[in-house]
């Protein structure tokens, strides 16, 4: 069928012309993952002797580290996902199929509502899909879902640390200077707690491929006054560094 919009031409046949195993990487990697968003922490990590370097997915941007981290006598493959859907998938994809399963990603979000402070965490339960990739994994639909397993795991792992978070829904969007005061006053009206990139491809590239996949935010920038605040979100090291370090025990406990 022909849609004015191509997007909504969705194909459910499983096979495609190219397939991740085309580009099978033979890293044999565990079937636990951490995909985590902040350079700082990879950079801190890798000088420390903690995460240890085993294979690289490449891109036109070049190479994309994997790296291996033992934790408490579990390996678990970490890496960057890519910043923007389309990327994210392709890494996301590749680390399925080189053997990974169960998911945790870990970044930061701007916030859609005033009371989410710089450093608040936040677990996606759904994702509003205001991006193009997952339309290609999933029929059409408003929203998609994290996997309620690993939703479970991040929260139980939060509350054993005492760690404060709310639960809600994530606004996944393609374009980030096209985030108007029109749009974001509507995603807060459908309760939107914060906006980012990635999420609902994460969620429906989970679905489609059958794996685990969970997320934890924290607020980052804040969308909510009259003009954008940046608050400095991404030059916080203690603050990411110890998200990262949550991500990996909630994903060693799936």
């Amino acid at each position: 069928m022909i849609n004015d919009a191509p997007i909504l031409e969705f194909d459910a046949t499983q096979t495609a012309v190219i397939e991740p195993d085309s580009e099978r990487l033979n890293l044999n990697l565990p079937t636990h993952c951490v995909l985590c968003f902040f350079p700082d922490v990879y950079a801190k990590l890798t000088q420390e002797g903690q995460l240890q370097h085993i294979g690289d997915i490449y891109s036109e941007m070049g190479r994309n580290p994997v790296y291996l981290l033992e934790f408490k006598g579990k390996q678990i493959a970490v890496a960057h996902p890519g910043v923007g859907a389309p990327l994210a998938a392709y890494f996301l994809e590749n680390l399925i199929v080189n053997g990974c399963q169960s998911f945790i990603a870990c970044g930061g979000a701007g916030v859609l509502r005033p009371d989410l402070e710089m450093g608040a965490l936040i677990i996606p339960e759904t994702a509003v899909r205001d991006e193009g990739t997952s339309y290609h994994y999933l029929p059409p639909s408003r929203e998609v879902a994290a996997t309620a397993t690993a939703v479970e795991a991040i929260q139980k792992t939060l509350a054993k640390k005492n760690v404060p978070f709310v639960v809600g829904k994530t606004w996944t969007t393609d374009a980030i200077f096209r985030e108007t005061r029109d749009k974001v006053e509507k995603r807060q009206a459908e309760g939107c707690l914060t906006v980012e990139m990635e999420s609902a491809t994460f969620f429906a590239v989970a679905q489609f491929r059958n794996i685990t996949f969970g997320q934890i935010l924290y607020g980052g920038d804040d969308l909510t006054g009259d003009e954008w605040d940046e608050r400095d979100w991404v030059v916080q090291p203690t603050l990411r560094e110890k998200i990262f370090w949550l991500a990996v025990e909630a994903c060693a406990n799936l």
